[in-house]
């Protein structure tokens, strides 16, 4: 049973929107002032939406459920599943692992935007040598795996934790500007390739938070589908009266752009790949799972299909294949992307293929510790570096994305001191690093360890290799035993290393309602608000 989305309901949401709006204009509840009304100001009610998945992803309804509860046995005793019941939201994830072909797009996007920056295509490119071995013949993966077309479906490994980073944000920007472009918020495409049309390309690359900040607009960037800007007087605006009135950037108010691409937390991926969601009726989970699929073997039990693997995964010592005439999982390294059948929330290979970068940082007791809603470790809080404090214009790097500087304080600042503490960071070096820190007054330089660090001596010591670079992957891969196809086992890795058993799929915060499938469930329908109406 596959977990459906449904837009049934945002269907008849949208309609009697529609409908109400013929009649009278809405109006606010606490002042009765007309909204969408440029006479009186132009206050503006935007219509609610819940938006669907970006390109790639399919949503996950969220719900309780035992972090590390599917793991039957702990074969290296290290107490590493510690049971602890938790509650995921509902988000949305990529319904297969990024290939190498969603890869090469990456390079070929910072090829023609960047063609002299020999240095960033460098730091973009998979670091290929992961396949080299001293014992093994592999030396033909290095150059093949990545470009051959024969690979294209096949999931990139070799990827780092940071470039991951970089890749997300990459596809965010993309995916953007690709809504703002078929919409004609910005120039089309077909009108920004037309010979000598200055296009956005062709002076900065486009940024998510650049544009929705007004920093990416005017002549041969904006499109003529533009919103009307019903305050074009107000701070700020940039939009100039034309004809039909004056216009404006799209706002995230208005719901048009996706909320960004990022890793799944080790929460999410765990929830997602188990896909209880298929063995639950009315908060009764009927069976429950140590594997992607129901049951207590790695072989299908269907008719059709009976006795073979259900995930791509080493058998045992010596076979990653099985006998010539009868592979067993058809793979001897990885396989594509959409081998063996999706689990029951649709994904594809939440074992075996390759293993799985995650969002969190790594530690042994982080069951234990993190929050039970939303359970994550690896928070490193940051806020965007203001080249014009005055005016709220973003510091951008050379790439035309916002610098960002760590967070000092955990809560908002005056006005006065967040003006002086900008001004401060206005002086520091361009490339975004972080002028030295200090806590309390006292200074310190803490390596990646904290052995270094002189004002929090609890931190790690010299006795373990764990440390704030160590970033968890999940899932088991194509050279790993069926222990490590449990949702429940973790291992780490550091953040700038790479391997060819390890790759990635990204998620999505999903905003609005958590529930994805309504149809056929009992709920307490939501009253629509009454206008004001004076006397």
């Amino acid at each position: 049973m596959k977990v459906l989305f449904t837009n049934t309901a945002l269907v008849l949401l949208g309609l009697g929107a529609l409908l109400s709006s013929c009649s009278k204009p809405p109006t606010s509840q606490k002042t009765g002032l007309k909204y969408n009304d440029a006479k009186n100001g132009g206050y503006v009610r935007y219509r609610q939406t819940h938006p669907s998945p970006g390109p790639g992803l399919i949503p996950i309804e969220g719900g309780t459920f035992v972090l590390g509860g599917s793991a039957d046995q702990d074969v290296s005793f290290e107490y590493n599943n510690v049971r602890r019941r938790v509650t995921v939201p509902s988000f949305y994830m990529d319904e297969t692992e990024v290939s190498n072909q969603d890869w090469l797009d990456y390079l070929h996007w910072i090829a023609i935007t960047f063609p002299d920056d020999r240095e960033y295509y460098y730091n973009a490119i998979p670091d290929t040598l992961v396949w080299r071995k001293p014992l093994s013949y592999n030396e033909p993966y290095v150059d093949n795996y990545l470009r051959h077309p024969a690979f294209q479906d096949y999931p990139v490994v070799g990827v780092t934790w940071d470039q991951i980073q970089d890749y997300c944000t990459w596809r965010t920007d993309r995916t953007n500007e690709n809504i703002l472009r078929e919409g004609g918020q910005l120039v089309t495409w077909k009108d920004a390739s037309k010979k000598g049309a200055p296009a956005v390309q062709n002076t900065q690359p486009f940024n998510t938070d650049i544009y929705l900040n007004g920093q990416l607009t005017g002549p041969g960037i904006d499109g003529k589908k533009r919103p009307k800007d019903l305050s074009p007087a107000r701070a700020g605006a940039t939009a100039a009266a034309t004809k039909g009135g004056a216009r404006r950037p799209v706002r995230l108010e208005d719901g048009i752009l996706k909320s960004g691409y990022r890793l799944p937390s080790e929460a999410e991926w765990e929830y997602a790949a188990l896909a209880l969601a298929g063995n639950t009726q009315f908060e009764n989970i009927n069976d429950g799972k140590i594997y992607p699929w129901n049951g207590l073997g790695v072989r299908s039990p269907a008719k059709n299909t009976r006795g073979l693997i259900l995930a791509n995964f080493k058998r045992g010592q010596g076979d990653n294949a099985g006998v010539g005439g009868g592979l067993n999982d058809k793979a001897d390294i990885t396989a594509p992307v959409r081998s063996f059948p999706p689990n029951d929330f649709g994904l594809y290979n939440m074992a075996g293929n390759v293993n799985e970068w995650v969002a969190d940082t790594y530690r042994q007791t982080s069951f234990e510790d993190v929050d039970d809603f939303n359970p994550f470790r690896g928070n490193e809080f940051s806020n965007k570096r203001l080249a014009d404090p005055v005016k709220g214009l973003y510091a951008k790097d050379k790439y035309g994305r916002p610098i960002k500087d760590a967070s000092k304080t955990n809560k908002k600042l005056k006005y006065a001191d967040m003006i002086a503490q900008q001004q401060g960071l206005n002086n520091a070096p361009a490339n975004g690093a972080t002028p030295p820190s200090t806590v309390a007054g006292k200074a310190y330089t803490a390596d990646n360890r904290g052995y270094g660090d002189t004002v929090n001596t609890v931190l790690y010591g010299t006795t373990t290799l764990v440390s704030d670079h160590s970033k968890v992957y999940k899932g088991g891969s194509w050279n790993d035993m069926a222990y490590w196809l449990n949702p429940a086992t973790r291992r780490f890795m550091n953040q700038d290393d790479a391997s060819a058993e390890v790759g990635f799929r990204c998620a999505m915060t999903m905003v609005g309602a958590p529930e994805i499938n309504s149809g056929g469930k009992q709920y307490f329908p939501v009253k629509k608000a009454k206008n004001y109406k004076g006397r």
